[in-house]
């Protein structure tokens, strides 16, 4: 039975994923972060509420002004999307997790990779910090947790091994333990240091999707793709109670230090502030967030929320009324526009808006995680100037032909260019694979070699 819910769970979050990439076009608020290539899925506040990190498709993480709503620098090191990042305690270093199924350790200064940690088989969901920056976990799609040393330079700890694929991990505020949460909807505690399993918390009846501590109370909130979400009270080991009213899976959840503002977000474009009144009730405030949800965090002292999702912009809320926050001096940059005067090319236009996430076709490249593909006719793979291609690409002799494309939409990157950093995708239809590649052949341009 949990097998058949997991696999619902997966078909749903990837259709309603597929769905918004195709039909959003996001407007931007006052204090919106923007900077990435790519939709955001993970964001991490630092202690004292000034600074932000935020993860990325685009293979990038980046250190923001949470006030001035400016970006410090941007981390580049990973050769596939960001998941996940977390400010270490002192505010000196970070860390993130990449679909490249490895852990970075970043210093913010000067934001260089002082530490690549390897181990995991699968890709890097989530990663958090002990409460004394001694220890970093990470939860990964291999059924591990994985525990690394920062004071020995990332040295590899003990392995805490899942029946599922793990989607979210927390330091308990004491430090004395671990939260982690899978696929099969299991929420497991585990004993530090030694990394025992110490019991389940509960579980949930579809696959965790995301969770979180209270940083000063015994209090813990999960997300699924059964549409709920769930407050535990950690002490007693049992759910206080089960928030009801997103309609579709919720991927992100955040909970101020006191455990008694919630927020939660997700496949339905909402995100939801629930607040535990005095009396033992639940009151709800929601904010149209203009597409799906996937990451949240609030700054100290539960003032202010990031949200993002999938327009590649992070949002600031203020909590007490629900509307953007105001201020910051961020250029806005529009979203690209595909216009077509030819209506045979209508249909390819709509199927390049899911491309967009990681390519454009304006010259410069326009930050995505892909190269640019103006001028993609009669171009030889990995030739675009400054972009770090993989050896597979770099090395290859395909030269980009309709014929060529449409031998790669048909079976994907991983047959036609293995080894490369292409994200996996395939268009099993001829047709709609025909009209992309007549899309593309008739805007994207025909390439210059001189």
């Amino acid at each position: 039975m949990r097998r058949v819910r997991r696999t619902v769970a997966a078909l749903s979050t990837a259709v309603l994923s597929a769905v918004a990439a195709v039909l959003l076009q996001a407007s931007a608020a006052s204090a919106d972060l923007i900077g990435h290539g790519g939709p955001v899925r993970g964001i991490a506040v630092s202690a004292d509420g000034r600074l932000a990190l935020t993860a990325s498709f685009d293979y990038s993480a980046i250190l923001w002004d949470l006030d001035r709503q400016t970006v410090i620098r941007r981390l580049q090191g990973h050769d596939a999307a960001v998941n996940t990042v977390a400010f270490v305690p002192g505010g000196r270093l970070a860390i993130t997790g990449s679909d490249d199924r490895t852990v970075a350790i970043w210093e913010l200064a000067g934001g260089r990779l002082l530490h690549r940690l390897t181990g995991h088989e699968g890709k890097v969901t989530s990663v958090a910090v002990s409460p004394n920056g001694r220890l970093a976990a990470s939860a990964g799609w291999d059924r591990t947790v994985r525990l690394w040393h920062l004071d020995t330079d990332g040295a590899p700890g003990a392995v805490l091994r899942h029946d599922a694929n793990v989607n979210g991990v927390a330091f308990l505020p004491d430090g004395s333990g671990l939260l982690s949460g899978d696929h099969d909807g299991d929420l497991t505690l585990w004993r530090l240091p030694d990394g025992g399993a110490a019991g389940l918390l509960g579980d949930h009846d579809f696959g965790v999707s995301a969770l979180a501590l209270a940083g000063s109370a015994p209090v813990a909130v999960t997300a699924s793709a059964d549409e709920t979400v769930v407050l535990w009270d950690l002490d007693v080991r049992e759910e206080l109670s089960t928030l009801r009213g997103h309609e579709g899976p919720v991927f992100a959840v955040a909970i101020a230090d006191d455990g008694r503002l919630v927020a939660s977000g997700g496949a339905d474009g909402r995100v939801r502030l629930w607040r535990r009144e005095a009396d033992g009730g639940v009151s709800r405030t929601d904010i149209d967030h203009q597409g799906p949800v996937w990451a949240l965090a609030f700054t100290p002292g539960g003032d202010r929320l990031v949200s993002a999702g999938i327009d590649d912009v992070a949002r600031i809320w203020e909590v007490a009324t629900g509307r953007a926050s105001r201020g910051g001096s961020t250029a806005v940059r529009p979203p690209e526009t595909i216009v077509t005067a030819d209506p045979a090319l209508a249909r390819g236009a709509e199927l390049f808006r899911t491309c967009q996430a990681c390519h454009t076709l304006d010259p410069d490249g326009g930050n995505r995680a892909g190269p640019t593909l103006h001028g993609l006719i009669g171009r030889p793979a990995g030739s675009v100037p400054g972009y770090a291609y993989s050896p597979a690409l770099a090395d290859s002799d395909i030269v980009w032909t309709e014929a060529t494309i449409g031998r790669l939409f048909a079976e994907g990157p991983h047959v036609y260019t293995p080894g490369s950093k292409m994200p996996l995708q395939r268009i099993p239809d001829a047709s709609d694979r025909a009209e992309l590649v007549r899309f593309l052949a008739g805007v994207a341009g025909r390439h210059d070699s001189r």
